[in-house]
């Protein structure tokens, strides 16, 4: 008996005691469970119950739009697949002040050590928020996030689980982006991917009226709040208009 069990621990991972005993009437042996269980304690194997975690209490806050540029961003990730079934995540991040999309990250496999990357390169380039509002996905609350928010004195503002409305601005940008890009193509690859979405954040930023900024575009909304806003004719903008985050300078933000 002692023989049998130790097989099964050594080639059954995750099953407990009666999973054991079941496995072994399966087999054919007729022994009482208690005589089973006294050796299976014995042997130290009883599998330790996996506490659920519980997560610390979030406060409801109001969603309001910041006074300024760079002061409340809001990142989220999304899910799709490609058309050989392979999955793939984008990381977006917009800034609440005028919902400009400064970066979105498409690549298999998002790490919270790459969307801290992915953070740092957007800071050098704009300059740091007060805030970044999130959800509760494991990538936000792991530990290296916790302590770069705190060295970098910049505030992760959780909303509550369940509460999706409370990170409303980005809510309505994913539906965007989804409904543009990822439920719009069959992509093939991931290059596939990170061209249209090219395409798809430049038009987006610079000539997509959004009913929220009196029909103007996020970066052009922008430069008419700091004062530098110049109204482009429209057979002139496509061609004078860049984007406000160029990825093809960015590109080694996503290698």
């Amino acid at each position: 008996m002692i023989h049998l069990l130790q097989h099964l621990a050594q080639t059954v991972e995750g099953e407990g005691f009666w999973k054991f005993y079941a496995r072994l009437r399966l087999q054919g042996h007729r022994i009482n469970h208690k005589r089973v269980y006294r050796i299976y304690k014995q042997l130290g194997l009883r599998m330790r119950r996996k506490a659920r975690k519980r997560l610390p209490a979030r406060s409801k806050e109001k969603l309001e739009v910041p006074a300024s540029f760079t002061q409340t961003w809001s990142i989220d990730f999304m899910s799709d697949a490609l058309s050989n079934g392979r999955k793939f995540r984008s990381f977006n991040v917009i800034d609440d002040f005028n919902r400009e999309v400064l970066f979105i990250e498409n690549d298999y496999s998002l790490k919270s050590s790459r969307v801290l990357w992915v953070l740092r390169h957007l800071i050098s380039r704009y300059g740091k928020p007060e805030k970044i509002r999130m959800d509760n996905g494991p990538e936000f609350i792991a530990r290296i996030a916790g302590l770069w928010s705190h060295a970098n004195e910049i505030d992760f503002k959780y909303i509550q689980p369940g509460k999706p409305s409370q990170n409303a601005y980005i809510e309505r940008f994913n539906r965007t982006y989804r409904e543009k890009v990822l439920d719009a193509y069959l992509f093939d690859t991931l290059d596939e991917v990170r061209e249209v979405t090219v395409g798809f954040v430049n038009d987006y930023n610079r000539h997509r009226p959004h009913d929220a900024l009196k029909g103007l575009p996020p970066a052009l909304y922008r430069e008419k709040m700091e004062g530098a806003y110049q109204p482009v004719s429209p057979g002139l903008r496509s061609a004078s208009a860049t984007p406000s985050l160029h990825y093809a300078q960015e590109k080694t933000i996503s290698q």
